[in-house]
């Protein structure tokens, strides 16, 4: 069933993103996955602090949450931030920029693959996920205030949106791809 949530929510968001734009996806993506992520934290903390009982009601809440996670992840967070970095980086830093938020990605997941248990002991498994929905509040926000929307943007015209990367003083490039700066 996650399955199926995940892909026909991925669907959904590929099909959407260019009529409500990438930032609308991204935060509305968050703000559920923040929803999510405190639902079920205080559902498994519930349940963690009465062993022995079962609580039916925060064991379908915590399968539900999960399943809006997944599709609010699926509806923005998951392919949009793909889109957006491939679109931010000037043309000459496309193919590295790209290739840093790859790897970013990947080592942020390990990071919390490899830490998910120690964190769970530490904090208690609902602790754990109500940490996680801390830091989709801290992306909501860090999304809300940097990032602008790239709906409809000519892929050259991304500077003017982000700024453009320059050396504190230009150099010019001779046609050997040396440098030679400007003295002055």
């Amino acid at each position: 069933m996650l399955l199926v949530v995940k892909t026909l929510f991925i669907v959904v968001g590929t099909c959407v993103v260019d009529r409500f734009g990438r930032r609308a996806l991204l935060l509305t993506s968050m703000g559920g996955m923040f929803i999510s992520l405190t639902a079920l934290g205080t559902s498994l903390t519930i349940i963690n602090r009465n062993p022995g009982q079962t609580i039916k009601w925060a064991i379908g809440l915590s399968v539900t949450t999960v399943m809006s996670f997944v599709a609010t992840f699926s509806i923005g967070a998951g392919p949009v931030t793909w889109v957006y970095c491939s679109e931010i980086f000037p043309v000459r830093l496309r193919a590295q920029g790209a290739s840093l938020g790859v790897m970013l990605n990947r080592l942020m997941s390990g990071i919390i693959g490899m830490t998910f248990l120690s964190l769970a002991k530490g904090l208690t498994i609902g602790g754990a996920f109500l940490l996680f929905a801390g830091v989709a509040a801290a992306a909501w926000v860090f999304f809300f205030t940097f990032l602008p929307e790239t709906r409809g943007v000519a892929l050259e015209e991304m500077e003017s949106l982000f700024g453009s990367y320059s050396a504190n003083k230009k150099n010019n490039v001779i046609s050997t791809g040396k440098e030679v700066v400007d003295e002055q």
